[in-house]
Formats: C-alpha cells, sequence, structure tokens
C-alpha cells in the first residue's frame, strides 16, 4: 500500500498515495522510463561542498532539493543509489556562527559533528517528501581498512539497498580528521576517495562525481577557449595523469588529481566513474543510460584492459 500524503500548490491542497520511494515518472522525458528500466545499476553519487552550499556556507537547499528528486526517482525506478556527501565542516561553521572555517582541529572536529547533524536532518525530510528512507554511515579509515569491519559494512550496505533504503554517507570528521591533518592512517582524506572505496566495498556498477567542473578538459578552459572536454577515458595513461596537475595549478586547486586517484580506484574495481558538475544534476538521468555526460572513465574489464 501506499502512503497517502499532500503537497500544496498556490493555496490548493494535492493528495496522493505514493508507493515506497514516490516516484515522478510523469515529469521524465518521453522513453527514459523505459530506458532507465532496462538495466539496474547500484550507484554510488558523491556530491561536493560547492553544489550542497551557498558561499556563506549555508545549506543551498534548492540544489539539494533537486538533487534529491532525481535520487529519489532513480531509486523508485529499480535502482540501488547511495549518496556520499560533503559539506559538513562548512555547514556546521555556518550554524555555530562563526566568521570563518576553523583552522584549529578541536574545532574543525566539532563544526562537523554540528553539520552532519543538520544535513542529515535536511536530507531526511527532503527524501521523506518522496518516502524515502535513507540510513547515516559515517566512516573512518580502520573501517574499510580492517577486513572483518569492512565485511560488516558491505552486508549493512546490501542489507539497506535490498530494503530500498538509500544510505547517506561522509567521513567521521569529528574522529577521522584527526589523521586527516596529521597525515597518520589517511585511508580516506576526501570524499573522492571515500565515494571509490565505497563503490568498490559494494560492488557498484556506476560512481558519479557531481563537482564544480564539467569534467576533465585536455586544456585549462580559463585560458584557452578552445579547450576540449574529454568524454571518455579508457586508461589512466601518464598524459592523463599529468591533466590533473599538481598543487596550486587550476586543475589541483580543482580537486582533478584526487578525482582520478578515485577514478583509478573505481575503474580497477570494475566500475564506471564520470566527473560532472553538480548544478544540473538532472544530467544523472543520462549518466545512468550511459549518454556522453561529463568525463566516464571506463571500468577495466570493459576497456578490455584486464
Amino acid at each position: 500500500m501506499g502512503t497517502a500524503g499532500f503537497f500544496i500548490f498556490s493555496g490548493t491542497p494535492l493528495f496522493f498515495s505514493a508507493p515506497p520511494c514516490y516516484t515522478e515518472h510523469n515529469i521524465m522525458p518521453v522513453g527514459r522510463e523505459e530506458i532507465v528500466k532496462e538495466q539496474k545499476q547500484r550507484i554510488v553519487v558523491k556530491v561536493g561542498t560547492s553544489t550542497l552550499t551557498h558561499s556563506s556556507g549555508s545549506l543551498n537547499l534548492r540544489s539539494m532539493e533537486r538533487l534529491v528528486r532525481v535520487l529519489a526517482d532513480l531509486s523508485g525506478g529499480g535502482h540501488e543509489v547511495i549518496l556520499v556527501t560533503s559539506g559538513a565542516i562548512a555547514v556546521g561553521t555556518a550554524r555555530m556562527g562563526l566568521d570563518e572555517r576553523p583552522r584549529a582541529l578541536g574545532m574543525k572536529q566539532a563544526a562537523a559533528a554540528v553539520g552532519q547533524c543538520r544535513m542529515m536532518h535536511i536530507y531526511d525530510k527532503l527524501f521523506s517528501e518522496y518516502n524515502c528512507t535513507v540510513a547515516q554511515i559515517l566512516l573512518t579509515g580502520e573501517d574499510v581498512e580492517d577486513p572483518m569491519r569492512a565485511e560488516h559494512l558491505k552486508n549493512t550496505f546490501g542489507n539497506l539497498l535490498e530494503l530500498g533504503i538509500i544510505p547517506v554517507v561522509n567521513e567521521n570528521d569529528s574522529v577521522s580528521s584527526a589523521e586527516i591533518e596529521t597525515g597518520h592512517h589517511k585511508v580516506l582524506g576526501d570524499n573522492d576517495t571515500l565515494s571509490a572505496i565505497v563503490a568498490e566495498l559494494c560492488g557498484a556498477e556506476l560512481l558519479v562525481l557531481l563537482s564544480d567542473i564539467d569534467g576533465l578538459y585536455d586544456q585549462d578552459p580559463k585560458r584557452n577557449p578552445e579547450a576540449k572536454l574529454l568524454h571518455r577515458v579508457m586508461e589512466l595513461t601518464p598524459e592523463i595523469l599529468e591533466m590533473a596537475g599538481g598543487a596550486g595549478t587550476w586543475r589541483g586547486t580543482g580537486g582533478m588529481a584526487t578525482k582520478l586517484s578515485a577514478a583509478r580506484i573505481a575503474m580497477e574495481a570494475g566500475c564506471d566513474m564520470v566527473i560532472t558538475n553538480g548544478q544540473r544534476p538532472e544530467e544523472l538521468y543520462g549518466i545512468v543510460e550511459g549518454a556522453d555526460v561529463g568525463t566516464r572513465f571506463i571500468a577495466a574489464r570493459k576497456a578490455g584492459l584486464s
């Protein structure tokens, strides 16, 4: 039985009866529903801080709602969806009324704790509008390194997905940021790597990194208008890796180096990875279908490199 509910448009209540994880297939482009149903996939979507927040650090609710709407629709269409989210420290900083991001480790941990609570409250509220249930999973390096704990995690993800629940994952910054700051036991350290490890752990077919960039370019698009977006990467050659740049370059500051590191993990695990712009979450439909959106890194087995 579906769950009854209502929305109010222009003062008029509109009642509906929603099946588990309500989806609005009537808003999908003609023919897309049939295409999506052809192949069900396990999908990990990572969303960055710049997509989730305003420059002030407060949550960008419009951006979050658009993303949640698409993820709920994909889940309702039969795909298994895992969301890896950033933003806890930025949101906590704004919530605590601080003028700038804390520099002291203890204050960063405090901001992460406050921000994570705030973000999960909003995610739960937004996903509930589409009758989706979410679960919070916070990870540290030891969780994915230790074989027994990793196996427990794998089982937890599997059980949640089997029930149609959407896991919302983040690094447990209140605990693990000490490792990130000092460099000790730095297994994760960024959510690009975290999302790739989660994709590997869960046996996902697709990993999507939603960022503030459209994908991997052959040159700096800000300096060269002729720069070309690479739609498909079959192998991480030295030339491709060089495009990530180093610290202080346009690519390095944009986080491309960590994204290519994540691509290596995903590709070796047999999982395609796509880098695309988080300002257009609706493009996830096309990405799931295999369209040339952003930059797709083809898994080793699919590329015939294994």
